[in-house]
């Protein structure tokens, strides 16, 4: 079995009994027999002072783009760090003056978009300067270590759900995330990785002996970490995503979809190592809530050659294609963003969904990010802490 950051830190504990601490921390912060890191930290003596709670909350009780607002109690301060607005993304300076180190460990799963790891590097900015440590308790990559897919973010398109100079699947630990951002962003901290022990980089999350705690309300399984990095795309467009249902990611679909018509469109260049089902669902909550309404579940038949940002693209040109008067990309406030369609946010660039209207084809749509993905392959090596 995988042993985490949190476990590497337990074996020398005694050595931080003198720090005032903050976590950044979440459900999935637990040891390898599931104790929450803030109970045994302070049960080993630790001077935990603050809690800093992501995206969702502490116990991921929360909806995405919900302001987290009241949380269970806890035996220190709870703060959360996703509010109404963007100010809350970063924390008050004066909830860092009595801290000398932080603790970052939560569970990412793989993929740009996800914001957990975004917390990390606005946290990073804010305590640049400042007399404090920031060490992240490193934990596995569900994904992988290896593969890279997808464009790199356009600066342009900075966002909570782009924040990182690296593509949509990025292969890379928070860890080595945070390395790569104190880096480019010149950000002036002592950061600290404590690695994992036993992990490479070929393993997928089912090897690394592990459980799966659910990172967020809507991924439940590793399955739905599997084709995230592609089907978040679904957030920008008129089209279910599968909230609202069990399967969430894995299921989409809308009204206006017939699902055989879409599953035999779905064939060829970007759905290597998947199947598509035609299916009928109806999500209890979020778009089309308590709507019967046809659709398309993904299953993903060979994970080493499925390529989930490449079957997102796919399947977006594909309803576009059979259903170019009722697809929308939508628009309006996205992760606290009025200005730019979320569709592009989630993409990094603006070029996909204007080649995606303009018929490109997908063969051709895949190619344009080739490029981004073999000279990332190579940048992100400077920062591989893991064979």
């Amino acid at each position: 079995m995988v042993r985490t950051g949190l476990d590497m830190l337990l074996q020398n504990i005694d050595r931080y009994s003198r720090r005032r601490i903050g976590l950044i921390v979440n459900q999935t912060s637990v040891t390898s027999d599931l104790r929450y890191s803030w109970d045994i930290l302070r049960k080993k003596g630790l001077n935990i002072k603050r809690i800093f709670s992501p995206e969702h909350g502490l116990f991921a009780t929360e909806q995405d783009q919900i302001a987290v607002g009241g949380q269970p109690e806890s035996a220190c301060e709870l703060v959360s760090l996703y509010g109404s607005s963007a100010e809350t993304l970063i924390p008050d300076r004066s909830l860092l003056d009595d801290l000398d180190l932080i603790l970052f460990d939560i569970q990412d799963v793989g993929s740009r978009y996800y914001t957990y790891v975004n917390t990390l590097a606005l946290f990073m900015e804010a305590a640049s300067g400042r007399d404090m440590e920031i060490m992240v308790l490193d934990r596995p990559n569900p994904l992988g270590g290896t593969m890279v897919e997808g464009p790199l973010l356009d600066q342009a398109f900075r966002s909570f759900v782009g924040i990182f100079p690296v593509p949509v699947r990025h292969g890379m630990t928070a860890g080595e995330l945070a390395l790569l951002y104190r880096e480019w962003k010149k950000i002036d901290i002592k950061l600290t990785v404590m690695t994992m022990k036993d992990w490479s980089r070929s393993m997928l999350f089912p090897e690394t002996g592990l459980p799966w705690i659910p990172p967020s309300p809507n991924m439940p399984t590793f399955a739905t970490a599997e084709v995230y990095p592609g089907m978040c795309l679904f957030e920008g467009l008129n089209v279910s995503e599968g909230r609202g249902s069990t399967t969430p990611f894995q299921l989409f679909g809308a009204p206006f979809i017939n699902p055989y018509d879409l599953a035999e469109a779905c064939k060829g260049a970007g759905f290597e190592g998947a199947l598509l089902r035609p299916t009928w669902f109806r999500p209890t909550f979020h778009k089309f809530s308590e709507t019967v309404i046809g659709g398309v579940w993904l299953h993903v038949a060979d994970n080493r050659r499925f390529r989930p940002f490449a079957a997102g693209v796919a399947l977006t040109a594909a309803l576009h294609k059979l259903y170019p008067s009722s697809l929308e990309f939508l628009s309006g406030v996205y992760e606290f963003n009025d200005t730019i369609p979320a569709f592009d946010l989630l993409a990094g660039n603006s070029a996909l969904r204007s080649s995606i209207l303009d018929g490109c084809y997908t063969e051709a749509l895949i190619d344009s990010w080739q490029h981004d993905e073999t000279e990332f392959a190579r940048t992100k090596e400077r920062y591989h802490l893991y064979k």
